[in-house]
């Protein structure tokens, strides 16, 4: 993603804080060991003004994070859905990327976070494609060395800040590469998703994605992805991949809150079918982008109006 453009106010710890003023001081439990858990989210303008995608979900998912780390919100579910709407109007965004984050802050340097206080943050800047032009050209990709979390480990489910350590090993070695973004492996060679994206793959007119058993990350575009797909008629596998599935897969794209829906046109040097987006690939990005603008009616459910809906 390119380098975010400052916004004038971040929601900080119940307050509408001017950017510059939302500090944390450098020993933050979260700083020193990753104990933070976050999400992303987009608003999109619609004919009815702006709209955050998916806000319920996100949240459920924000909140479900927080309860595996014993990260207790000090503000309830529907205050931080609220400051989220909060955040679009009072900085006059529409298009844009939100970031919920909760951590534990100042306290010890000891690793059990007991005793640390719990701050947290919604943070909205500009919406920009995360890889540009990628939406519409497709991206080239390369298999990683560096191999998905494991749940023997930790839970690849959860958006835990720590964890995202293991994408950017991913992503740095892709990029060093010459490549747009990396497939990481799991532990049973089996591909899990990208460095911070769902994977779905198109052959013979079938949509194929895998689940949490391959230590992916359960995406919220993933699932509303698998929604439009069947809503078209486009029939849907879950279940898991590998390699060679990549390597006989007609189309191939990716889905996340920051990638939305963006074509995989390259793995490794070796063209996804005919080397650009394809046909379903298309129309369920037509469709996404359809739903997110509000310009789809039975996927009104899914926005959250930073104004009330016009009746008619």
């Amino acid at each position: 993603m390119p380098p975010f453009t400052k916004s004038d106010l971040i929601w900080f710890n119940g307050e509408l804080t001017r950017w510059d003023d939302a500090r944390v001081h450098v020993s933050a439990h979260a700083l020193q060991y990753g104990t933070g858990v976050f999400e992303g989210m987009r608003s999109y303008d619609t004919a009815d003004g702006p709209a955050i995608f998916r806000l319920d979900a996100h949240m459920r998912r924000f909140a479900a994070s927080a309860s595996y780390y014993e990260i207790e919100w000090p503000y309830s579910f529907e205050q931080l859905c609220a400051a989220s709407l909060d955040v679009i109007r009072a900085n006059s965004l529409d298009n844009a990327y939100l970031r919920p984050l909760a951590f534990f802050d100042s306290y010890s340097f000891n690793v059990w976070p007991k005793g640390c206080p719990v701050s947290v943050a919604i943070i909205a800047v500009p919406g920009r494609p995360y890889i540009q032009g990628g939406p519409e050209r497709g991206v080239r990709v390369t298999v990683s060395s560096v191999r998905r979390i494991d749940a023997a480990s930790l839970p690849p489910f959860v958006k835990a800040c720590g964890h995202y350590t293991n994408s950017v090993r991913a992503v740095q070695e892709a990029n060093r590469r010459g490549f747009d973004d990396a497939l990481l492996l799991n532990y049973k060679g089996e591909v899990a998703e990208g460095s911070g994206a769902n994977l779905f793959l198109v052959k013979d007119g079938r949509v194929i994605t895998n689940d949490a058993d391959a230590s992916i990350v359960l995406g919220i575009t993933r699932d509303s992805v698998l929604q439009i797909a069947s809503d078209l008629g486009v029939p849907v596998d879950v279940r898991s991949l590998t390699l060679d599935d990549i390597a006989g897969a007609d189309e191939a794209f990716f889905t996340g809150t920051a990638i939305e829906v963006t074509p995989i046109t390259e793995v490794d040097g070796r063209p996804v079918g005919a080397g650009k987006p394809g046909p379903i690939t298309l129309r369920i990005q037509q469709s996404y982008f359809g739903a997110v603008h509000g310009r789809l009616p039975q996927y009104h459910t899914w926005l959250a109006y930073t104004r009330q809906m016009q009746t008619v």
